[in-house]
């Protein structure tokens, strides 16, 4: 079980709220470094969902990891339906989401968070039960439980 999904809901809503007054107030660059907000469609409710997200773009494609895993609320959202709005920095762009299953390119996105923030990916690798340096095969075996979505943008035409 993950150490996210033994945290109460309640607290990590509260972790919501900031990042979506900043981007509120104009502080969207300041913040888009690292966090972005998605807006998803409730899959009950048929309600506009914002949860803001730490994530990677990767030659112009965004890559959110869920901290409930395939449970948390935006990515059963996003099974229900693919389409979403992304707000990045001061970007704001609609996309297509999908998840990605092949564990072995969840671990190459694991790979690459812990290169690119080793602090911060080490110290959650380590709330997981994994060292902050796990090798490739304890990383594909974490990776089976990470619910990975990948945004690709979607241009109207004429738009880039």
């Amino acid at each position: 079980m993950s150490t996210f999904s033994r945290m109460p809901r309640w607290l990590l809503k509260i972790f919501h709220y900031p990042p979506q007054a900043a981007y509120r107030i104009g502080l969207g660059p300041l913040f888009g470094r690292l966090i972005l907000l998605l807006t998803t469609t409730g899959r009950k409710t048929g309600r506009r969902r914002v949860t803001p997200l730490q994530y990677e773009e990767i030659d112009s494609v965004i890559y959110v990891a869920a901290g409930y895993g395939k449970h948390s609320d935006w990515y059963r959202n996003i099974a229900a339906n693919p389409c979403v709005e992304v707000r990045v920095g001061s970007r704001r762009f609609e996309g297509l989401a999908s998840p990605v299953t092949d564990p072995s390119a969840v671990a190459d996105f694991l790979a690459l968070r812990l290169q690119r923030h080793p602090r911060m990916m080490g110290a959650m690798l380590r709330m997981e039960g994994l060292p902050a340096n796990p090798d490739r095969p304890s990383l594909e075996r974490f990776a089976g439980g990470v619910g990975l979505v990948r945004i690709a943008p979607v241009y109207a035409k004429g738009q880039t």
